[in-house]
């Protein structure tokens, strides 16, 4: 009776799902490349056997689910037993995870560090198909904002008894106050670029204290960064400085500058309109650090189905 209701939902996906983008999504890269990498994340694969864990793949697969639908971890626990394109993506698996499942593998990886792992195995994969930077990248940052929350006794936000970030900090920009955390990208010049280099600071934390950039190859900045000399071949706007007025020459470069830069802010807008993360409700940098990860990672799958299409 299963494998009869299991072919009836295949078929409905054949027949009704004909352009699915997470049909890409799922036959674009190698997923199956994920799991040796973080096989170590788990230690109960002992001859004295115990619970047995979800596969790998099928957590890399629900994370990325999260992050391009703005999903929380109940709302993924429901709707990966609900959407047939979600069943699809995730190859119909007989074993699924609850909501504390995937925040335990979500909270392994932000621990150990292993998403870093995830990200340079998407960059492999995606050199591999000879998408590479041309001649140049950009970089820039954006706020993540957080809950400030109301308690102002420092020991109740210690303890954990609010919602408040706890490591989030404040920062003003333009006559606004943003608290939170920051998200920084080094972006490639392909036509629909690709997310290269990614860091997570707090919000307080300057643009120029960052430096993603590679060696040998521009890096395009706005004035933000104005004297922070980078690893790559320095093409940052010129600013204004007390007494000192911008020449043309420079006013002029500014625009060029301005120009090659300017696709750096189709990822955020992607990531902020398309897949709703600007705010976030985890509290520590780590937590935030690997959802904005996988961010980027949905996101280079988006910006792939066009390069590609």
């Amino acid at each position: 009776m299963a494998n009869l209701l299991d072919e009836s939902i295949k078929e409905k996906y054949r027949q009704y799902f004909i352009n699915d983008p997470l049909k890409f999504m799922k036959e674009t890269i190698d997923w199956s490349s994920f799991p040796p990498l973080l096989r170590d994340l788990y230690h109960n694969e002992t001859e004295e056997g115990g619970r047995p864990n979800i596969p790998i793949i099928t957590m890399v697969k629900i994370l990325f689910l999260q992050s391009l639908y703005n999903l929380s971890d109940q709302q993924a626990e429901t709707l990966i037993h609900d959407r047939i394109s979600f069943m699809n993506f995730l190859d119909y698996p007989d074993l699924l995870p609850d909501a504390k499942t995937i925040w335990y593998f979500r909270e392994r990886l932000s621990r150990t560090g292993r998403d870093s792992i995830i990200w340079k195995e998407l960059q492999r994969q995606l050199d591999s198909k000879g998408i590479r930077i041309k001649r140049g990248t950009a970089q820039d940052a954006t706020f993540i904002t957080s809950d400030p929350g109301h308690e102002k006794h420092e020991e109740t936000r210690e303890l954990g008894k609010t919602r408040r970030s706890k490591d989030g900090t404040f920062t003003k920009k333009n006559n606004r106050t943003y608290f939170g955390y920051k998200g920084h990208l080094l972006t490639d010049d392909n036509q629909v670029p690709i997310i290269r280099s990614y860091a997570v600071t707090t919000a307080s934390t300057h643009d120029s204290r960052i430096d993603l950039s590679r060696p040998g190859i521009p890096v395009y900045r706005d004035k933000g960064y104005f004297g922070a000399k980078p690893k790559g071949y320095d093409a940052t706007m010129n600013r204004a400085m007390r007494g000192f007025k911008l020449s043309i020459r420079s006013i002029m470069r500014n625009k060029r500058i301005s120009r090659k830069r300017a696709l750096v802010e189709y990822p955020f807008a992607v990531m902020k309109r398309v897949f709703h993360f600007s705010h976030t409700l985890v509290t520590l940098s780590r937590r935030v650090r690997v959802k904005f990860m996988f961010s980027c990672f949905s996101y280079n799958l988006f910006a792939l189905n066009i390069l590609e299409g």
